[in-house]
């Protein structure tokens, strides 16, 4: 039986007079891809900043469970590093790569959060400190090949094609070795042959032990990738299901399309 490793209860997001956020509830098991879905403005970037510390909510819990009942942690005000350490990395809507460094650089710093080396190890360089330094060039090498991008290891990230920066952005978020994974928008701006092969590479994620929460416009990549939807309009929860049932439930359908007066 899948266990919950996020918990979300009554999450509330204020800015100022706004409610960017509405009492939201859900949760994600592990082994699961669950899409978060809506229109232009219903919240879904500002949940993600909520859960991984880039906000902190106005009200509400936000609960990381680790898998094999191994306790949990309140992620409300965390900073996002810590976060990340409690094993959830996240993607962005607009891609954040630095583009001056070459490909494996880029997937390296991804496993800042899991290095063990300090300051005396880097400037004396230790035994200990070097081998570290390999099995991190060997992880990120590894990381690369799994997303498609090992014969571009040492191009500079600002060179790489649109797909191929949003894949290297996912081997990034995927060296802090998350057990939950979230992408915001991954398939944005991405062809029918770029969004084919996001699919396989989302899907692998999955079947390695990884949990997926995305955000995502494209229906038809929702549709067939996800487990479970959760909808959100203005803030709040409209439904949640399979994406049988999302398709065919009458506030996801007012939601999107509108209703004649």
């Amino acid at each position: 039986m899948s266990e919950i490793i996020l918990q979300v209860s009554d999450l509330t997001m204020n800015f100022g007079g706004i409610k960017a956020l509405d009492t939201l509830d859900f949760e994600v098991c592990s082994g699961e891809i669950v899409a978060l879905i809506g229109p232009n403005g219903a919240g879904k970037t500002t949940f993600f900043n909520c859960v991984t510390g880039i906000y902190t909510p106005s009200s509400g819990d936000v609960y990381l469970h680790k898998p094999g009942g191994e306790g949990r942690t309140r992620l409300n005000g965390m900073k996002p590093n810590h976060v990340a350490e409690k094993g959830m990395a996240r993607t962005f809507q607009n891609i954040r790569l630095f583009p001056k460094m070459t490909v494996l650089e880029n997937v390296m710093i991804g496993r800042h959060c899991r290095s063990k080396s300090f300051i005396l190890g880097a400037i004396f360089r230790d035994k200990k400190t070097r081998a570290e330094e390999r099995s991190i060039v060997d992880y990120s090498y590894a990381l690369l090949e799994k997303v498609g991008l090992a014969s571009q290891v040492n191009e500079l990230a600002a060179n790489l094609s649109y797909g191929a920066q949003r894949r290297l952005e996912i081997a990034r978020a995927l060296a802090t070795e998350p057990f939950l994974l979230l992408l915001d928008e991954p398939a944005a701006g991405m062809n029918p042959q770029e969004t084919a092969k996001l699919v396989k590479l989302i899907r692998r994620i999955c079947d390695e032990g990884h949990a997926v929460l995305l955000i995502e416009h494209d229906m038809k990549l929702v549709m067939t990738l996800s487990d479970r939807i959760v909808v959100m309009d203005y803030g709040r929860k409209i439904a949640e299901g399979t994406p049988a049932e999302v398709r065919t439930n009458p506030e996801v359908i007012k939601a999107y399309l509108g209703e004649d007066d």
